[in-house]
């Protein structure tokens, strides 16, 4: 698996990821390309338009051209790769794809994107496959076009990257200073058994446990912790700890901490200082706690005693000048 495979998936519906528009869904609808999870699959499950599929399926087409799908990025960002997984289609898959980019301010509609640049040139597939597509540049881009020639399914499309919010937008605003769509990412974490820590830091709220950041359980001694690279230096003035769902593997305690990396290294243990001290947690909870520092921090550490799980991390505050 790549690397880039572990950078968030701008595209993904859960982060506000929208396909607005395909030229052709005639088997299976073009929603299901950046639906969360893998894709499932039922043999012998048929409906009005043949079997179901749970991905996009376009007709068999008679005609010269080729099929695409346009996708807004639900966080837009910089991408450093693409997968285009063809998962339980065997014998209807594209045998060839590309993909394209563009940036476009506001809100515009998809028949007014323009300055389309590939990404991906045009690349073999085969069925029932993941093909992960690594993407060179440091361009900002708000919407993909997936094309694939020159028909058949695709299960998923992942458009992993780096967050890029607009600066100008987040000037003077109290914001979540480590929400993933305003550009924090988690940097490093004690342990990942069960689920991702960038859950912790995602849009929205958790619905269950998964969407969350849970912990094996510990049986040594120490405990678990992330830490967040901020969307830029800033003060924080709220720190919220949510255990929503975890009623039975909720932490015991938390605290957190920051650093300034551009005065000491967040690798060293004494240069952190505490914005929240040790606390008590309970189980399904949203905690909220006003912070009284007023320095400036560029990371962040979450500390959980022991271990357990952690819905979402908030970091209220507002960006230096």
């Amino acid at each position: 698996m790549s690397a880039f495979t572990r950078l968030p998936d701008l595209a993904l519906r859960a982060y506000g990821g929208s396909v607005v528009a395909a030229n052709d869904e005639s088997f299976a609808e073009r929603e299901a390309l950046i639906r969360p999870g893998p894709p499932e699959f039922r043999p012998h499950t048929f409906g009005a338009k043949g079997q179901v599929y749970d991905g996009w399926e376009t007709r068999r087409r008679r005609e010269p051209g080729h099929d695409w799908a346009i996708v807004r990025l639900g966080l837009p960002g910089v991408i450093r790769g693409v997968v285009v997984d063809t998962a339980w289609f065997r014998g209807n898959y594209p045998p060839y794809a590309s993909v394209e980019a563009c940036e476009a301010e506001g809100y515009p509609a998809p028949g007014e994107l323009d300055g389309w640049v590939e990404i991906v040139p045009r690349s073999p597939l085969t069925g029932d496959a993941a093909h992960e597509f690594a993407v060179t540049g440091e361009r900002r881009f708000t919407h993909v076009r997936l094309n694939i020639f020159p028909d058949g399914g695709v299960a998923r499309l992942r458009v992993h990257g780096e967050v890029v919010p607009d600066p100008a937008f987040l000037d003077g605003l109290t914001v979540d200073l480590a929400a993933l769509e305003n550009g924090g990412l988690v940097v490093a974490c004690s342990d990942e058994f069960y689920s991702s820590p960038n859950n912790v830091i995602a849009p929205g709220a958790a619905r269950n446990q998964s969407e969350g950041w849970e912990t094996a359980r510990r049986r040594g001694g120490g405990n678990d912790w992330l830490v967040v690279a901020l969307a830029g230096p800033g003060t924080v003035a709220v720190a919220e700890l949510d255990t929503s769902n975890l009623l039975f593997n909720a932490p015991g305690w938390a605290a957190v901490s920051g650093v300034d990396a551009r005065k000491a290294s967040p690798d060293d243990r004494d240069a952190w200082f505490p914005l929240l001290p040790r606390t008590r947690l309970q189980p399904d909870t949203r905690h909220r706690f006003r912070l009284d520092s007023d320095r400036t921090v560029t990371h962040a550490r979450l500390d959980v005693y022991p271990d357990g799980g952690m819905a979402r991390l908030r970091l209220l505050g507002r960006l230096t000048t």
